[in-house]
């Protein structure tokens, strides 16, 4: 009778909301295809060490341009080949990942903690705090991000730092309009409304009431700002003002190999590729925890 009993309970109370939620996860293709994707990348970024078979800064001018070993001159020596000065290639994509995902997830984080700030306040207090980051908003979203981070970084220089900060102060837009949107929303709901009747701060209704409601709008702004910031830095690498060699960067790879387009077309596409499958990977997490997080958003 005590089995009996058991199962029926767990018949009648059905699967907890954690588990409700790792189904979606593990049903969600392009969730895990990302996931997976961009967890390899990370891996083979922090174990670069390890994994890179030559020293990515290592030249050797007797070894210049070996084509990747599908190609008949190919070297197994050098699995994806060697540039202009004899630099193993894999060697440098391992650690550009690292670049890549450095100024990503930094400049992300800056812009997040710039925006979400603002835009929480704006949707909260109203009034001339509204207008004043509406106005703010307006202004930056009237100023092209890549002429103006060209401009900053050729008056101070092109360095991983300089980027850094750079993207981080130019690409915190977006999280204000959503935040901004998403707190203006919530701030008329009854929880908010009981929590300021009971007498709570505004640190605590903002910090225990808000935030977590606008968690999921919060980490999908973080993933795209994330892609956006690595594509820039790309961008800006290979009109040389991005990170200066000899460091290794996707984008100054691309911009080193457009030379050889014509005679050694896999200089530019396998970088162009890391950078797409990067990319991908981090859009589709983004795209799949929004499914997972919010569905009853999606159509």
């Amino acid at each position: 009778m005590t089995n009996t009993t058991e199962t029926m309970n767990n018949d009648v109370t059905g699967p907890t909301p954690g588990q409700i939620l790792w189904s979606k996860i593990l049903g969600h293709r392009g969730l895990m295809f990302g996931s997976i994707v961009l967890l390899i990348i990370i891996v083979m970024a922090i174990f670069a060490p390890l994994l890179s078979p030559h020293d990515p800064y290592h030249q050797d001018l007797m070894a210049r341009i070996i084509p990747p070993v599908w190609d008949a001159r190919g070297s197994w020596d050098h699995i994806l080949g060697t540039d202009h000065l004899g630099r193993d290639y894999l060697s440098r994509l391992l650690y550009g990942a690292r670049i890549s995902l450095a100024i990503g997830g930094v400049a992300a984080i800056i812009s997040g903690v710039i925006g979400t700030c603002m835009g929480v306040a704006a949707g909260y207090f109203g009034g001339r705090v509204d207008n004043c980051v509406t106005f703010l908003i307006n202004v930056r979203l009237a100023m092209p991000v890549v002429l103006v981070a060209l401009a900053v970084v050729a008056v101070f220089g092109g360095s991983l730092q300089v980027v850094i900060i750079v993207l981080g102060l130019l690409l915190w837009d977006r999280f204000a309009v959503v935040m901004r949107s998403a707190t203006l929303q919530l701030r008329s709901m009854e929880y908010v409304t009981a929590a300021k009747a009971i007498g709570c701060s505004t640190k605590r209704i903002i910090f225990s009431e808000i935030m977590p409601n606008i968690a999921n709008n919060l980490i999908v702004i973080v993933t795209l700002e994330m892609a956006h910031a690595i594509l820039l830095e790309a961008a800006l690498s290979f009109l040389g003002l991005g990170v200066q060699p000899p460091t290794p960067s996707w984008g100054l790879m691309v911009s080193e190999g457009k030379q050889m387009l014509l005679f050694e077309p896999w200089m530019i596409s396998i970088p162009g590729v890391a950078l797409f499958i990067l990319v991908l990977a981090i859009n589709l997490l983004g795209d799949g925890l929004r499914d997972v997080s919010a569905p009853e958003n999606r159509n």
